[in-house]
């Protein structure tokens, strides 16, 4: 990790203590009757689950998941000793982040236990209201069971850089990463050389000079004559090399300035292997300049018909618009290729995803609170990430410093109830 999420980490940490932040996970309670304290370490039964316990009457509450999609499941007891699943009801309802309501409403077993058919999907991080009717006994009880949440206030947030955008559809590209070189385009560099030789008088432009067609660029006195005469450029462009000097001379045919139009440059892309057989001309291409990052998009133009002998890659050509002159030839680029764009329900950004216990996962905001949500991925690109399951349309995904709410998450140590 480098010296700035660590930095950035623990400014949050100590934004949240300055604060006076608390961590919601582990508050529970609503005042109400026979409610349990998500603070203290619940009491639990032989079966593992949560032992919920009013006027004589236990609940064994839990959530079943071996060799299974988890599932409520609950044993009934009377002053300690079991009693038969049929004299008792149990119903689990679930509010979730956001207001979600669930109801798994749990039948007697052959086991003696009571197992509801609906799954309870991940995270399992809720508030829960229990309904018994035990022995024609009402009973209730309400506690919280959190895991991967964590509340940040909205300043703090903001402070530390967190950023959400909602999950919505999206395009996944199928995208090649290349490596090219800029060069002039063929047809567009002129080498200017002397009519006649002969000594030269005067020079009237250096390297890296902008020239207009017809500009005069040298002076030359002609050996044949002894009369000077005027060496001018056929082009408008960029001065590249200057082979002159002042009472130097002018050999028959031996190039005095090279002029290059820059205005636009090719890029040559070296592409290996199978990724050839299915790049063709017409798809869009993303050059990236590597001296400072900066990029342009422009459409492949041709595939060329040989192979570079150096590299044994083949070579695919796009122009470059270089209004800025920045793109400078003879310089290594970096490209994307989009050979194929398919659209999708539902993306995220790449960068929103994180790791949490065995999931992969993203970080929803709702308020100030944020919570975890596994996801099933599907296809990616560099930029954007698939999503078939776990989140849904306008969820506010954290996108950026996704690490200092997983972190958070982390210090907090919230689980629930298995």
């Amino acid at each position: 990790m480098t010296l700035r999420p660590l930095i950035g980490a623990l400014a949050l940490s100590l934004l949240l203590v300055a604060c006076g932040g608390k961590d919601d996970h582990a508050e529970a309670g609503h005042g109400h009757e026979g409610e349990e304290h998500g603070a203290e370490e619940a009491a639990r039964g032989e079966h593992g689950g949560r032992l919920l316990t009013q006027d004589g009457i236990t609940v064994e509450l839990a959530i079943a998941e071996s060799g299974a999609p988890p599932t409520w499941q609950a044993w009934l007891y009377r002053d300690g000793r079991p009693l038969p699943a049929t004299v008792g009801t149990v119903e689990v309802r679930l509010v979730r982040l956001g207001g979600v309501r669930e109801t798994h409403t749990l039948v007697p077993q052959a086991d003696g236990s009571l197992l509801a058919k609906s799954v309870v999907g991940e995270p399992h991080s809720f508030d829960v209201e229990v309904i018994a009717r035990v022995d024609g006994k009402d009973l209730r009880w309400t506690y919280d069971s959190y895991e991967g949440r964590t509340t940040i206030a909205r300043k703090i947030a903001e402070d530390s850089g967190i950023r959400v955008a909602p999950a919505q559809p999206g395009v996944i590209a199928d995208e090649h990463e290349v490596q090219g070189l800029l060069t002039p385009v063929e047809g567009r560099v002129a080498n200017i050389a002397a009519r006649f030789p002969g000594p030269i008088r005067r020079l009237a432009a250096n390297v890296g000079d902008r020239v207009r067609a017809g500009q005069a660029l040298a002076t030359v006195e002609s050996n044949l004559s002894l009369t000077t005469y005027t060496v001018t450029t056929p082009i408008s462009g960029v001065v590249l090399a200057r082979n002159a000097t002042v009472g130097g001379v002018a050999g028959e045919g031996a190039t005095l300035f090279e002029v290059a139009d820059l205005s636009s440059l090719w890029v040559d892309l070296h592409i290996f292997g199978a990724d050839a057989q299915h790049i063709v001309p017409g798809v869009p291409v993303t050059v990236t300049r590597l001296s400072d990052g900066v990029t342009a998009q422009t459409t492949l133009e041709r595939v060329l018909p040989g192979t570079a002998t150096a590299s044994q890659s083949t070579v695919a050509r796009a122009t470059l618009a270089n209004a800025d002159g920045l793109w400078r030839p003879g310089s290594a680029v970096k490209a994307r290729i989009t050979v194929e764009q398919q659209p999708a329900a539902l993306v995220v950004p790449v960068a929103a995803l994180q790791t949490f216990r065995d999931w992969t996962v993203v970080f929803v905001r709702v308020g100030e609170t944020y919570e975890i949500r596994p996801v099933e991925l599907g296809k990616r690109d560099a930029e954007h990430v698939e999503v078939l399951s776990g989140l849904k349309a306008g969820d506010q995904v954290v996108v950026e410093q996704s690490y200092l709410v997983k972190a958070d998450i982390e210090k907090s140590g919230a689980s629930h109830d298995h």
